[in-house]
């Protein structure tokens, strides 16, 4: 049977428990030990607070009354809507943590008024956008590395605003132009399972070539703007994009748009969203078996994997020339995709969905050679077989399979990591490090506004993305044991990827205002991570009791079976459970865990 008939009739989402039904709470346990603050504790609380001042200096400088950025306003890969609405990354996760629900509030408000400004923004040459660039509130047409980081602010909403029914209603409509539902957007075919192009939105698939000036967008001089690629005019933009045609077909960065069907699912919007992402996930992994355990960067229209699996723009064999310089770039971007199996490990708990990277790991690995003395192995595949040769084993993604399998075999093979030494223990220091290093870079991103001279009109959407002073990394790895995969702390083998949710071992939630995050004052350590093990201390550094929620995981995904405070284990056999720290006090948490063992829910604990 495969992969995706088991997992959706049987094995593994079998045995996944469905939200309960609510019940009456059972009493917190209580901590009453008192503990002097922590470094680490005392730099979570001024880490939060001071990227709740530096995102509020920043929305007043880059955002206009009307809540539009206040940007030269064009559409393109480089500078155009995604960009836009990166502006504000991260802003909704450290709501998520416990930051001031004012930053919520300018999250929320940003988001609509882009959604405002590139719905009313045209263009006059690109055809796909003369009527808006985005339509129905989603951009008309683009790839799934951009499709994917426009969406990182709206992917992660749902965690602290699960019950805004504008947020289910538009997670729906948006994840509905991807399930084959909507009839005026043929993005998807059921029969094949496949997304027909790589160039997609809410106006359906490019089926023919693109050009150039699909992905550059208008004419214009690049003369008073920073360019991302050092183009000095606009025929070397377009130049940028000359090889970027070869977009009718499925492509892996497509599976991105499984996130939309994970949280349409998690908010409630029914279960043929979690139904359609598992088939849709599924049909790539049967694909990467069939394919030598080699996931395909190309999938022709009928579902089919030929000689060509290679082929496709940021495909494996993907390899433009700079126009600057004329040298080819290798741009493999398949390896981004390994956020969406995170996606079914989610919808399922069946780890096979991670284990195909395992493989994949090891069968290019495989290849490894000795060029000029140097053992090395390959990046990239195309007609002539195997290159892009670096020195060393591929360790690309490693991190994250360990992360998902906690597999020891598999943390041998991602290599050296600072966190992983804290985690076991060999590195004490970590954490006040970490996040005294996210100190420095919003300290480093006010200066940078404060430096900034530019104007409206000399600068694209893409320029405040580098100021925006929002620095959740550390605060996301030592509060929840979670990946901060937009913003990699760990490792130079990880490839950023805008989009993703929040993947985590714990969550908080202040128990008496009701919202998500830590309550005010409160702080919260991640030790230990095992398979079926968590160690976390949270500490109150107020004069006031604090009562906190802790969850098993950004979704409720994980089932925390006890709790050991002071020696004494208490059984809790749910997502979640209360813990009252009294003023002044704090503990050490062991907690026995059933990993991926709950359907995944964005309902607050108490709803």
């Amino acid at each position: 049977m495969s992969l995706t008939r088991r997992t959706m009739l049987g094995g593994s989402a079998a045995l996944l428990a469905l939200p309960a039904a609510a019940r009456a709470a059972p009493a917190p346990l209580v901590v009453r030990s008192r503990m002097a603050p922590p470094r680490w504790a005392v730099l979570q609380r001024r880490l939060l607070a001071a990227n709740a001042a530096a995102c509020e200096a920043f929305y007043t400088k880059y955002v206009g009354a009307d809540d539009a950025l206040k940007v030269f306003v064009r559409w393109g890969a480089n500078d155009g809507p995604d960009d836009a609405a990166e502006a504000t990354n991260d802003w909704a996760t450290l709501h998520a943590l416990g930051a001031p629900d004012r930053l919520l509030d300018l999250t929320r408000r940003f988001w609509e008024g882009h959604l405002r400004q590139y719905t009313a923004a045209r263009t006059t040459q690109v055809p796909i956008a003369r009527a808006g660039m985005y339509h129905r509130e989603f951009p008309v047409q683009m790839d799934w590395q951009h499709n994917a980081e426009g969406l990182t602010t709206f992917n992660v909403l749902g965690m602290s605003a699960p019950g805004d029914p504008k947020l289910v209603e538009r997670t729906a409509r948006y994840a509905d132009f991807y399930t084959g539902r909507d009839p005026a957007v043929p993005n998807y075919d059921p029969q094949a399972r496949v997304i027909r192009s790589l160039f997609n939105g809410s106006r359906g698939p490019m089926l023919r070539q693109a050009n150039p000036i699909d992905w550059a967008g208008d004419p214009f001089d690049p003369a008073p703007f920073h360019m991302e690629h050092g183009e000095g005019s606009y025929a070397e933009t377009l130049q940028h994009y000359a090889e970027y045609d070869h977009v009718a077909g499925d492509n892996p960065l497509n599976l991105q748009a499984t996130t939309l069907g994970l949280n349409a699912y998690a908010l409630g919007a029914g279960d043929r969203f979690r139904q359609w992402a598992l088939d849709y996930l599924g049909a790539w992994a049967e694909r990467a078996r069939a394919n030598g355990d080699l996931l395909p960067s190309y999938v022709a229209l009928d579902g089919t994997v030929g000689r060509d699996w290679w082929r496709g723009v940021y495909g494996w064999g993907f390899s433009p020339a700079v126009p600057q310089t004329g040298v080819r770039q290798d741009r493999n971007r398949v390896p981004r995709s390994i956020t969406a199996f995170f996606n079914a490990l989610l919808l399922s708990g069946d780890m096979e969905f991670l284990k195909l990277w395992r493989r994949q790991n090891a069968r290019i690995n495989a290849e490894a050679r000795t060029i000029d003395g140097v053992a090395q192995t390959p990046t990239m595949y195309g007609a002539a077989g195997w290159y892009g040769w670096k020195p060393g084993a591929y360790r690309t993604n490693g991190f994250e399979i360990w992360y998902a399998t906690q597999d020891a075999g598999d943390l041998r093979a991602a290599g050296e990591h600072p966190w992983i030494d804290f985690l076991h223990g060999r590195d004490d220091a970590y954490p006040a490090r970490a996040l005294q290093a996210d100190l420095d870079r919003v300290a480093e991103r006010v200066a940078a506004r404060a430096r900034d001279r530019t104007t409206p009109e000399t600068r694209l959407a893409d320029w405040p993305i580098d100021i925006n002073p929002a620095s959740a990394a550390a605060l996301v790895q030592t509060m929840t044991g979670g990946l901060h995969i937009a913003r990699p702390p760990w490792s130079k083998t990880s490839p950023p990827q805008g989009g993703v949710p929040l993947h985590c071992r714990l969550r908080y939630f202040d128990a008496d205002r009701r919202r998500a995050g830590v309550p005010e004052d409160v702080a919260a350590l991640v030790h230990r991570l095992g398979d079926r093990s968590t160690e976390v201390t949270l500490v109150n550094l107020g004069r006031h009791a604090r009562t906190v929620i802790v969850q098993g995981g950004s979704y409720g995904e994980h089932r925390i079976d006890t709790a050991t405070v002071d020696g004494t284990p208490r059984a809790i056999g749910g997502r979640h459970f209360r813990v009252r720290i009294e003023p002044g006090c704090g503990a050490r948490l062991s907690l026995a865990m059933t990993r991926y063992a709950n359907r995944p829910s964005l309902a607050f604990p108490w709803a």
